[in-house]
């Protein structure tokens, strides 16, 4: 046979191959593709879910909050009633009721972190100079600094640093790092809040302390939803500071060494326009 009759018979018999192996990877990319939409959508759904759950939870927290605050209040006149009594019995049940009033306090401060956490936070966003905001945030905390034996500074560019913020969402943000570096410091130490002059369209602003450290095994886990190593934390406070920074559009890191201290680096986007 000529070599043209060779290659019509190898197209006649390769035809079938061929088309055997594109419908082969046709399927194989079908399921592929089905795979990745069927995991798409139990994604969806499952965020569905803990949205529906965080809107339960919400409503559950506030149903229980109502009637503790309730309890405190009868807890708190019954004290005063037992307070006055002669009675030694008296004395002891004023001293237990301490004890339920201190608990009953406690849980409400739990309620109160787990709806600032979980609730819809919705910005009242103005133009601010970030010096500014800390500087004021310094001025309200000194005084407790001062009692824990913290010295508190604060280093700031000279140029404003000008972002689009909700002043009081940042504080609460800041504020939380405060306290907790106080709580590692129970020696006292020194605290510092050091905003870095601008670069490109972010600032850093950072919050370092000299306190006793976070251990290496715990530094992935400081902002995680509950995670607490004080004996009274609620576990939400750093959460929540997260939270607030994502919503403006900025991050939080942590670095830490165990007996030299903390430091909780800020990023937060600068105004455009400035």
């Amino acid at each position: 046979m000529c070599n043209t009759t060779w290659l019509l018979i190898g197209m006649v018999l390769a035809g079938p191959v061929w088309v055997l192996a594109t419908l082969y990877a046709a399927r194989r990319v079908w399921r592929t593709a089905r795979r990745v939409h069927d995991h798409a959508q139990a994604r969806a759904k499952g965020q569905d879910q803990l949205i529906e759950l965080g809107q339960l939870a919400g409503g559950l927290a506030h149903e229980i909050k109502n009637p503790l605050s309730t309890i405190g209040v009868n807890l708190s006149l019954l004290a005063e009633d037992l307070a006055h009594s002669p009675q030694p019995h008296d004395a002891r049940m004023l001293r237990r009721l301490a004890a339920v009033q201190t608990e009953a306090a406690r849980l409400k401060d739990i309620l109160d972190d787990f709806l600032r956490y979980a609730g819809r936070m919705e910005l009242t966003r103005e133009r601010a100079d970030l010096r500014r905001v800390v500087q004021e945030l310094t001025d309200f905390f000194a005084p407790q600094a001062d009692t824990a034996r913290v010295v508190l500074r604060t280093q700031a560019p000279e140029q404003p640093v000008r972002v689009d913020i909700d002043v009081n969402l940042i504080k609460q943000a800041l504020l939380n790092l405060m306290i907790n570096a106080l709580q590692a410091m129970p020696e006292g130490g020194e605290l510092m809040l050091k905003i870095s002059a601008p670069l490109d369209a972010c600032c850093l602003l950072e919050v370092i302390d000299t306190g006793i450290g976070i251990p290496p095994e715990n530094l992935s886990r400081v902002f995680q939803v509950y995670y607490s190593t004080k004996t009274r934390g609620t576990g939400l406070g750093l959460a929540t500071t997260q939270r607030i920074l994502r919503e403006h559009g900025g991050t939080i890191r942590v670095q830490s060494e165990p007996g030299k201290g903390t430091r909780f680096l800020v990023q937060l986007p600068l105004t455009t326009d400035c």
